[in-house]
């Protein structure tokens, strides 16, 4: 149709219109209290310095730019993976989902608890008992009365680490959904073309709130976000069924062997396994711990950029903290009273996890099937994961041993650190390595089962009480090693003599980790089967120049 440039028009219409929008699902808690903060805290706890743990403080309601809050902190910190210790009432849904992903990403730990200030708290102005701006304020961490409800266990969720103490509290309810209302002013503009309407642009002019209505019935839509969400970081399906099945009106708290058995907490220890003073003393230290100069001047928090003196090829990287998740290496002895046929062994060091058995059972597939020792220091972890990589151990037929193996060569967790034959060179240490909680699980499915008098072993509750008994039975472990685990109070441990460590049946000799990795055993007849002899010259390239 032919348009005649003499009849074009323009009209202008205006028109009233009253629409619904649904807003996006989320909580619409009452007023809480202030927003969250984040900040950053030393602990001053007696007899704490030089060497310190620190952690970041998160207290207050969660609010929709919350996670840009915790951004901007986390950049202050120069990628430092300093636990979370959160007290919080809930908050907007969105934003707590948004916070687990940044923890999860960041690789931080996280526990429920509050932070007692000393001298100085976030809420003062001009506060400078800190060191000033950017520096860490001072304060202990405690669980008592600490509370992680709603929306919370969201951003909770996200942590690598995830412990809630005895006297800490973390609940869930159903999600409330808000939907508003509005009215709409919009202007139309249009051209008339041959007689006919042809709309150009529609623009709202205007809106005001008629009102708004909630609905505590969680839609379709919001349970596939939850349920992708909760399995992205691990969590079982079970907590979306508590938080649908509560009233809005009403908070669950959720029980500690429930909380393990959905896996919303990897172990029933308390905040004190991440803010503790005496974590520090560990060899190696968290990676949350940060040594003061002697003089007692505060180093910054941020990373500073510093030109070494003279250029290195490589940069090593710190140790492997047994706060990191479990890292599997080949070693083979370096005393050269061995040389040149020496003992090999696994070295097993860090937090135990759902990964765990598939990387020990990757690490002796390369291995060629060789029955090598195993010798852990770890501070526990994952019940599931110490299961499976206990029954693994009992599998392969593998003896265990309690110890740290001290890497003369280069530490596996080193940029650079690349093991010739895949095996690195070191030796074994009875004083410093430790097993505690689900550790004692995996130890248990060792053939034979070592913890030298200079190496600790302890006890915890760690829930599963059935799959862990069945387990111990099939290990052939008495009954008095679970009822003892039974025994200890959540949150705490109990460390076992020697002699307990034997009446229970969970060691198999007083014998230490030198049985299995001592520079003569490869003497001895019939020689065992974690022993490899090199050619001569191949044997003393690979022996250090010093000891």
């Amino acid at each position: 149709m032919r348009c005649r440039r003499g009849l074009l028009q323009l009209g202008l219409a205006a028109a009233m219109g009253l629409a619904a929008f649904g807003a996006a699902a989320k909580e619409e808690p009452p007023d809480y209290g202030p927003t969250m903060r984040f900040v950053v805290v030393r602990s001053s706890a007696p007899g704490c310095e030089p060497n310190c743990p620190e952690w970041i403080s998160a207290e207050g309601t969660i609010e929709a730019d919350t996670p840009v809050l915790l951004k901007r902190l986390l950049k202050t910190l120069g990628g430092r993976p300093l636990p979370i210790v959160v007290n919080s009432p809930g908050g907007n849904v969105d934003a707590a989902i948004q916070l687990g992903r940044m923890v999860r990403k960041n690789k931080l730990d996280i526990a429920v608890g509050i932070t007692e200030f000393s001298g100085c708290s976030p809420a003062m102005k001009d506060c400078r008992d800190n060191g000033g701006k950017g520096q860490p304020y001072l304060g202990v961490a405690h669980d008592s009365g600490a509370m992680c409800n709603s929306a919370c266990p969201l951003m909770f969720a996200g942590g690598i680490r995830r412990v809630v103490g005895e006297w800490a509290y973390l609940g869930v309810h159903e999600i409330t959904t808000t939907y508003r209302r509005e009215k709409l002013l919009y202007r139309t503009t249009y051209r008339i073309v041959n007689g006919k309407k042809k709309i150009i642009s529609t623009r709202i002019v205007s809106r005001k709130n008629a009102g708004s209505y909630k609905t505590y019935e969680m839609s379709k839509t919001v349970e596939k976000r939850l349920s992708a969400y909760l399995k992205e970081m691990g969590v079982e399906q079970g907590v979306l069924d508590v938080i649908k099945a509560t009233p809005a009106s009403d908070i669950r708290q959720i029980e500690p062997e429930d909380m393990l058995e959905m896996k919303l907490v990897t172990s029933l220890d308390s905040l004190d396994l991440l803010t503790e003073r005496t974590i520090c003393q560990r060899h190696p230290a968290p990676a949350n711990c940060r040594e003061v100069p002697t003089d007692g001047a505060t180093a910054a928090v941020a990373a500073v950029e510093a030109k070494p003196a003279s250029p290195r090829p490589t940069e090593a990287a710190p140790s492997q903290s047994q706060d990191e998740e479990m890292r599997f290496a080949l070693v083979r002895g370096s005393n050269p009273l061995c040389n040149p046929d020496c003992p090999e062994w696994i070295s097993a060091e860090g937090t135990i996890t759902a990964a765990t058995p598939d990387k020990l059972r990757q690490l002796l597939d390369d291995a060629g099937g060789r029955r090598l020792p195993v010798v852990i220091s770890s501070p526990g972890g994952d019940v599931e994961g110490a299961l499976d990589a206990g029954r693994l151990i009992r599998e392969r037929k593998l003896d265990v041993a309690v110890a740290r193996t001290d890497f003369l060569d280069c530490d596996p967790g080193a940029v650079g650190c690349s093991a010739e034959d895949g095996f690195h060179t070191g030796l074994t240490v009875d004083a410093g390595g430790a097993c505690g909680s689900a550790c004692a699980i995996m130890i248990a499915g060792g053939v034979r089962r070592l913890v030298g008098s200079t190496a600790h072993l302890s006890l915890s509750s760690v829930g599963m009480g059935d799959k862990v008994k069945a387990y111990l039975d099939e290990m052939a472990i008495g009954p008095a090693l679970f009822s003892a685990m039974q025994a200890v109070l959540y949150a705490s441990g109990r460390e076992l003599s020697q002699s307990e460590m034997q009446n229970f049946g969970l060691t198999t000799g007083p014998q230490s980790v030198d049985a299995l990795t001592g520079a003569t055993i490869c003497r001895s007849e019939p020689r065992p089967d974690n022993c490899r002899f090199l050619p001569a010259a191949d044997a003393e390239a690979k022996a250090p120049a010093k000891l």
